[in-house]
C-alpha cells in the first residue's frame, strides 16, 4: 500500500512521516460576516487530496487519521456540558466526514450527537459560485433537543454560509451556537 499523501509504501494510509512532519495541525481563527467564529487546522490547499478523500471508499480512514490529529488534539476550556453537532451527517460513500470529525472531538464535557442537523436540499457547492450557493440553499432541519449549547462540526469553510445557514436553523431551536469547528478553511 502507498500513503495518499507522499505516495511512498507504507502499511497506513498516511504514513507516520507525513502523520508527523506534514500534517501538523496549527489552528486558525476566521470570522464570518456576521462576527460567527469558525476554527480550522489546515489550509484547505495543503491538504485538498485529502479532504477530496470523502468521494472515495478509502475516505473513512484519511478522516480517521486526519481528524485524530487536529480534533483530537484542540482541548477548549468547557466548564459547561456543550453539544457537538456534525452539520449534515448523513453517510456518502459509506460513511460521514463530519461524523468521523465530531466523534474525534472529545473533551469530558463534550456530547457528539448525531443525525440532528440534516439538508432538505442535496446540492452540491463544490466549484460552485458565491452567487449559486446563496440561491441555492442546503434548507437544514433540525430534530435534536433545543435550548443547547452547540458546536458546529463541517469539514470545510468555503465561504461560510453552510455553517451559517445551520447556525440559523440551530438559533430557531433555542440553542445557543458558541462557534463552529472546521477541518480546513478555503481561504486562507
Amino acid at each position: 500500500m502507498r500513503c495518499i499523501s507522499c505516495e511512498n509504501f507504507s502499511l497506513k494510509i498516511i504514513c507516520n512521516h507525513c502523520q508527523e512532519k506534514l500534517l501538523r495541525p496549527s489552528v486558525s481563527k476566521r470570522e464570518l460576516d456576521d462576527g460567527f467564529v469558525v476554527y480550522s487546522f489546515y489550509k484547505y490547499d495543503e491538504i485538498k487530496k485529502l479532504v477530496d478523500s470523502k468521494y472515495y471508499f478509502h475516505g473513512d480512514r484519511v478522516y480517521q487519521v486526519i481528524s485524530k490529529l487536529s480534533f483530537g488534539r484542540f482541548k477548549p476550556d468547557f466548564k459547561d456540558m456543550v453539544t457537538v453537532v456534525p452539520i449534515d451527517d448523513h453517510t456518502r460513500h459509506g460513511f460521514s466526514p463530519t461524523a468521523i470529525l465530531a466523534k474525534n472531538f472529545q473533551h469530558p464535557n463534550l456530547k457528539a450527537v448525531y443525525g440532528t442537523l440534516q439538508a432538505t436540499n442535496h446540492i452540491k457547492y463544490a466549484g460552485k459560485s458565491l452567487l449559486y450557493r446563496q440561491k441555492h440553499k442546503r434548507g437544514f432541519l433540525y430534530k435534536g433537543k433545543k435550548n443547547l449549547k452547540i458546536i458546529l462540526v463541517d469539514d470545510i469553510v468555503t465561504t461560510g454560509l453552510t455553517i451559517l445557514e445551520a447556525k440559523l436553523s440551530m438559533e430557531k431551536n433555542g440553542c445557543e451556537v458558541l462557534f463552529a469547528i472546521t477541518l480546513s478553511d478555503a481561504k486562507q
